[in-house]
């Protein structure tokens, strides 16, 4: 069960010559979540070698056009692929009237259904084996930050059943369900024979002033995907513009517990060289690494 991360557009608001508008694809079994869409996204999709048609959702963390204007020319492309799923679409408030009128602008023919739903904190979907939950930022307009959280499912001790010679079978079954199971008249109990993995968690957090309610929400991420539009030495323009710096993030990072910090949302600013932010964030947090278009992270293999 592969959960991988692709960053798709790594830029802040004006792109570099390499660095596309913000836009991230977490694939998970069958799922295919893209969060955010900035311009130039579907050419991102190519460049990665990847299918748009596979997308299953699309999450927006706030309606600012570097994040979204490439989501006209991808639902058109979905339509003249033959894109054959219900698209759910997720945002902040506002986001049903901005697709609603994005669609009546650009008003292409399609046969699939697109389905918009707001949301602000809390978990919004939750499936057997995974769960995607939101918070609210502050960035002067509605904004969330998203994480994905594959649930840490329940294991058999296979040792152990080797041990007691216990068979396989159907009893395997009850002993993953949690239930103690009986052989021979001899009870075995199931928490003495499983052992139950740790959630895997995702999360992302793009546009936003620091605020304290970053860090409980990304709290134990095994990968922290974090905007660092600007260095420490424009921490001040960054407060003013309700961004983060890369030493902000990586405070987040430690703070929260996380194993990973990836800083992305770059400023073109810093083409020439990169090395300053990233060693200041590395200074706070040693695991930061500086985002790259079409980096991958591989969470679970």
């Amino acid at each position: 069960m592969t959960l991988k991360v692709t960053m798709l557009g790594t830029a802040d608001q004006i792109p570099s010559f390499n660095r596309n508008h913000s836009a991230i694809l977490i694939n998970y079994e069958g799922e295919n979540i893209l969060v955010d869409c900035g311009e130039g996204t579907q050419r991102q999709f190519r460049y990665a070698k990847l299918n748009p048609c596979k997308i299953t959702k699309i999450l927006i963390t706030h309606i600012h056009g570097d994040h979204v204007l490439g989501l006209p020319g991808l639902l058109s492309t979905l339509a003249m692929s033959g894109y054959g799923k219900d698209l759910e679409i997720y945002g902040p408030k506002g986001i049903k009237k901005f697709i609603n009128e994005m669609l009546t602008l650009f008003n292409f023919y399609r046969e699939y259904k697109i389905k918009v739903f707001e949301v602000n904190s809390g978990k919004f979907i939750e499936e057997e084996d995974f769960y995607l939950s939101s918070e609210e930022m502050e960035h002067g307009i509605k904004c969330n930050a998203y994480s994905f959280v594959k649930k840490g499912m329940r294991r058999i001790d296979k040792v152990k059943l080797k041990k007691l010679k216990i068979p396989s079978g159907p009893y395997l079954q009850k002993l993953k369900d949690g239930k103690n199971i009986v052989i021979d008249k001899k009870k075995y109990l199931a928490k003495n024979l499983t052992y139950k993995e740790e959630d895997k968690k995702i999360s992302i957090v793009f546009d936003t002033l620091d605020n304290k309610k970053i860090v409980p929400f990304v709290k134990n991420s095994n990968l922290l995907i974090c905007e660092s539009s600007f260095g420490d030495e424009l921490k001040d323009q960054a407060k003013e513009h309700l961004h983060m710096t890369s030493v902000g993030a990586a405070k987040i990072a430690k703070k929260s517990k996380s194993k990973k910090l990836i800083l992305t949302h770059i400023s073109q600013r810093y083409e020439k060289d990169f090395s300053a932010i990233l060693k200041q964030a590395k200074k706070e947090f040693s695991n930061s690494f500086l985002a790259k278009d079409l980096d991958s992270f591989v969470v679970v293999d």
